[in-house]
């Protein structure tokens, strides 16, 4: 009998990971993150509830490589083009300009480590711990699992505030893990062998630009599929690669995940592995790693101790606190209530807390109690930040969301194209050079047209017309729509179409990302199309029977099925485009991010469902 408790123990955890996501859809209790609803779970079975289950070989071992990938999957959720986002500023509705991302955040995180440098020392003078710079790391530290998917539910990962507050999580989680790094190599006992740091980061940056040289090889492609799955195998063997590496250095397991997540963000890998590695880690292993964390917590110990029940009100008002009057810096471009609910949720921290008090009691810097309050607090604020968040952040700046569309040069395409598309989605602009009298008489009478001197790159910058989500170029001379196409990628304009009908500058344009339309192949195509199929394109055009494609964003929906999908109205799934593969829908079709759904039905459903998915 005794040989096989272990085993019951991981069949307890592993049935309790498994029932926890469905017991929260079917509370309707989404608004708290799963992981810390596993930790509740294993408070539940472990020392502070029923005590069933104890940690043992296969646990300590699976909870460890839990440990391990959250920390490299939270290496790999830092998205480094966030540092390149500041280049465009609109203006906000207040009628002020739209602040430099990058300037702000880090500018904000700066006051937010130095404030929690101060609250610290008090922490240490209160008697409450005895290492300042621990606490330091602690307080300032930010969730990107909780602020991640609260932003992308509330519409706002591609507005300038929600650019923001990701930034300054993103600068957080990277200088608390640098720092945690160096906190160990100083404080624990045998080591002090800091400068090795600089031998794993090097070995880092070595794999890197190998890495990068082989990642588009055609062979390497060509084994990306079935039963060999080269991409997971190489991502698989870096993380062992770099957490045996740090280990030998004398630095935590963690930082070597950490860095391998990073490595893996830096060289952009495709959505599919994205997803394979999300499935292996929420899938298996981290849900056990948060379930033994709370099988492991004792919080009647807690309670049981006055100082430490005193210390969890005070910490959660020091971490509020340390987040909240930093950044009141934002009320110079923002009301107060969006710059509260931005103060709101970056106090929440979850996964370098637990790092942190993890390695502090294995080092003996703090007790096993004190590492459970840390854990404690930390899980309570994963808990209400969100919720704050979600009813302090005024609703209209979300709401307000449209993409801007700007079409270059007015003809008889461009010119109804942009009537048509003006809607609660897209905001249109349409642009062209100055006409005579007669023209403009005509044309203002049905269009709004902006006009402007030339397409010079003077005149395009001068009217802000690269800030735009969507550019279109048609302005009857290809060569000019090529130049200003190219210019507008470097501007970073994220979607780029121009009118080209020349062959060998289109074949050019493509290679650069960069989508292109004629009027010779529009009409062929549509001729042919008419003869062979003529049904289809009565699809195509009818506005009612219309094909739209639509990205799929939004977390909120990825893994369900058609089946359970709520929007259940006016539309048709016709085709699912993913990666390289095209799938026929039914009801069992799990939808997942960054697909592409094509769909049919009513243009107000359809505009209903993109606000939804795309936003």
């Amino acid at each position: 009998m005794e040989q096989h408790a272990p085993v019951i123990s991981l069949l307890v955890v592993v049935t309790v990971a498994f029932v926890t996501p469905i017991l929260l859809h079917r509370l309707k209790l989404n608004y708290i993150p799963v992981v810390v609803a596993e930790i509740i779970m294993g408070l539940i079975i472990g020392k502070s509830g029923f005590d069933i289950v104890h940690e043992d070989m296969w646990l300590s071992t699976l909870s460890t490589l839990g440990f391990i990938f959250l920390m490299f999957l939270s290496g790999l959720e830092i998205d480094f083009t966030a540092f390149t986002g500041g280049k465009k500023h609109n203006i906000l509705p207040n009628g002020k300009k739209e602040p430099n991302t990058f300037l702000v955040s880090s500018l904000i995180f700066i006051g937010i480590f130095i404030f929690s440098l101060g609250l610290s020392y008090l922490f240490v003078l209160a008697g409450f711990i005895d290492n300042a710079f621990l606490m330091t790391l602690i307080i300032s530290t930010i969730s990107l699992g909780v602020v991640v998917p609260t932003l992308k539910e509330a519409h706002l990962m591609k507005s300038n505030i929600g650019q923001i507050i990701l930034l300054i999580a993103v600068v957080a989680d990277l200088v608390t893990m640098i720092l945690l790094a160096i906190f160990v190599s100083i404080y624990d006992k045998g080591q002090g062998n800091t400068w090795l740091l600089l031998i794993l980061f090097a070995a880092g940056v070595i794999l890197y630009f190998v890495a990068k040289r082989f990642k588009n090889r055609p062979l390497l492609e060509s084994m990306s599929k079935g039963t060999v799955q080269i991409g997971t195998r190489a991502v698989f063997m870096l993380i062992i690669v770099l957490v045996g590496l740090s280990e030998t250095v004398g630095a935590e397991n963690i930082l070597g995940a950490f860095l391998a997540g990073v490595l893996v963000s830096l060289l952009s890998p495709n959505q599919e592995l994205i997803h394979k590695l999300d499935s292996f880690g929420y899938g298996f292993f981290i849900p056990i790693f948060f379930v033994m964390i709370g099988v492991e917590l004792d919080i009647w110990s807690l309670f049981a101790d006055k100082k430490l029940l005193l210390l969890i009100p005070l910490l959660l008002i020091g971490l509020l606190l340390s987040k909240v009057v930093p950044v009141f810096l934002l009320k110079i471009w923002y009301d107060t209530k969006t710059v509260l609910a931005s103060g709101f949720l970056l106090t929440s921290t979850l996964s370098l807390v637990i790092a942190a008090a993890t390695i502090g009691e294995r080092m003996q810097v703090i007790t096993s109690e004190m590492s459970g309050t840390l854990i404690l607090v930390a899980v309570i604020t994963s808990i209400f930040t969100p919720i704050a968040f979600k009813k302090l952040f005024p609703k209209e700046v979300a709401l307000d969301r449209k993409l801007k569309i700007a079409f270059l040069g007015a003809n008889q395409v461009t010119l109804p194209v942009s009537r048509e598309l003006k809607s609660n989605l897209y905001e249109t602009t349409l642009f062209h050079t100055k006409m005579d009298k007669s023209d403009k008489l005509i044309s203002n009478s049905l269009f709004d047209i902006v006009e402007i001197d030339d397409y010079s790159l003077y005149t395009i910058e001068k009217n802000n017309i690269f800030k735009a989500d969507i550019l279109v170029i048609s302005t009857g001379n290809d060569q000019t729509n090529a130049d200003l196409a190219l210019k507008a990628k470097q501007m970073e304009v994220a979607r780029v179409i121009a009118r080209i009908e020349t062959p060998e500058i289109e074949q050019s344009l493509r290679g650069n990302d960069i989508e292109v339309f004629s009027s010779f192949m529009s009409t062929k195509t549509l001729l042919r199309a008419l003869i062979e199929t003529p049904s289809v394109i009565n699809i195509l055009t009818n506005q009612e029977t219309a094909l739209y494609e639509i990205k799929m964003q939004n977390e909120q929906f990825e893994g369900m099925t058609l089946r359970r999908f709520p929007f259940t109205g006016d539309v048709i799934f016709v085709r699912i485009f993913r990666g390289k593969d095209s799938i026929v829908p039914h009801g069992d079709t799990e939808l997942l991010l960054y697909d592409r759904l094509i769909v049919t039905g009513s243009k107000e459903y359809v505009d209903e469902l993109k606000r939804e998915l795309e936003f």
